[in-house]
């Protein structure tokens, strides 16, 4: 007898279809929910640049090129112009007070000077012209009050003596009057020459003293007109290097004109310029060093000159102990300047990097090898490094070389 023959529910083949149905759901769930979508690209790890975050000192300082000058520079400007006669000290020379550099000749100044002399002179004798007819007038004066003291004292015993023979009826009224009328003009005519002389003897103090100053400050004019010709004889103001521009006998100097300068060499300065954009944190007494000859040599900004021209401005350095030795002018030193105290940071050595990113993400190496991309956030930078403000922690390592082979990827296989 035949048996009916259940059919099996659970075949291999349905099996095999409800076991690839369930896989690629999964795949599919997994794609949705879980599957890293991030654009990746592939990368030879030797053509990178990989530096590790670490903590250390943060210094905020520039490196900048400065200029050795001297500490102190006379600059010679012809005060009177005029054609070169001699040349007694040639450039580099080293010169002391007093010492003649250059002669030159100018006949029209000279001429000049002339005139201008003669003019004074006339001026000073007119003026002692002056003092001379005040001088007489007050002798004049002094005379005449001489003389009516001479008549008073010739009067003054006649007349007490017509007096007391008038008393007693001895002269007539008519010769009393007469000696009694002389002696007492001659006592009205001192009392009023006495007045006028003390009058005028007021005007002509006052008189006397504006001619004093007058001739003075025309002698003084005198002095300063003959020294115009001492111009044309230039002597060293000061004891230094002379420095100056190719000068030839017979050459002409206009007047105002700059032709050398002397620089003392006891003592130099550093002329530093700066970018305009750090000039809000340039300060007198910020501190910068250089190294020459393998010493250490610290400097201290002591001047700052804030016009800025193509973007730069400069300031003067000076040494905070002695100048090195052998240095020179006109030449150039690294200098490292502070613009900040040292503190503790986090620091990530700079790179390539920040001008694709700014300074705003990173590719930081994870634990399977590859590099992902991470925002983070950077504070202040000086030629070592940036001052990692959030994003990454001590001892990850950072890709720093340049980003601009690497797109939109956000996921970097290194090989």
């Amino acid at each position: 007898m035949d048996r009916k023959i259940k059919k099996k529910t659970w075949t291999p083949r349905k099996i095999a279809w409800i076991a690839g149905g369930v896989i690629l759901v999964a795949g599919i769930i997994y794609q949705i929910g879980f599957a890293d979508h991030r654009s990746t690209m592939n990368v030879e790890q030797d053509r990178l640049s990989v530096a590790t975050v670490k903590t250390g000192e943060f210094t905020d300082y520039i490196l900048v090129s400065g200029q050795i000058e001297p500490a102190q520079t006379f600059y010679l400007d012809a005060v009177e112009g005029g054609m070169v006669a001699e040349i007694v000290r040639e450039s580099g020379a080293l010169v002391d007070v007093g010492d003649t550099i250059l002669m030159m000749a100018n006949s029209n100044l000279q001429l000049d000077v002339m005139q201008r002399e003669t003019m004074l002179y006339e001026q000073i004798n007119n003026l002692r012209q002056t003092r001379l007819f005040l001088d007489q007038n007050d002798l004049s004066q002094q005379g005449q009050l001489a003389e009516i003291d001479y008549q008073i004292s010739l009067l003054e015993p006649q007349y007490k003596r017509f007096k007391e023979l008038h008393e007693k009826k001895l002269v007539s009224d008519r010769e009393f009057e007469e000696v009694k009328e002389q002696y007492e003009y001659n006592l009205k005519r001192k009392e009023l020459t006495y007045a006028s002389y003390r009058s005028d003897s007021i005007a002509r103090s006052y008189q006397l003293q504006q001619l004093r100053q007058s001739e003075n400050r025309m002698n003084a004019s005198l002095d300063g007109v003959g020294n115009i010709l001492n111009n044309l004889v230039i002597k060293a103001p000061i004891s230094g290097q002379l420095a100056m521009e190719q000068i030839e006998v017979g050459q002409a100097i206009n007047s105002g004109e700059r032709y050398g300068q002397i620089d003392v060499l006891d003592e130099f300065k550093v002329r530093v310029p700066i970018d305009e954009l750090y000039l809000p944190r340039i300060g007198q007494g910020l501190k910068g060093k250089f190294t020459l000859s393998g010493v250490d040599h610290e400097l201290e900004i002591m001047k700052i000159y804030p016009t800025i021209t193509n973007g730069r401005f400069e300031v003067d350095m000076k040494f905070t102990g002695e100048s090195p030795q052998g240095i020179r002018r006109g030449q150039s030193v690294r200098i490292r300047l502070e613009l900040g105290d040292s503190e503790q940071s986090l620091l990530l050595p700079t790179g390539g990097f920040f001008k694709d990113t700014g300074g705003n993400w990173v590719f930081v190496l994870n634990s399977s090898g590859n590099a992902e991309k991470r925002n983070i956030r950077l504070g202040r930078k000086n030629p070592e490094y940036y001052e990692v403000l959030e994003g990454l922690v001590e001892g990850e390592k950072v890709i720093v070389s340049g980003y601009e082979n690497f797109g939109d990827n956000e996921i970097l296989n290194l090989n």
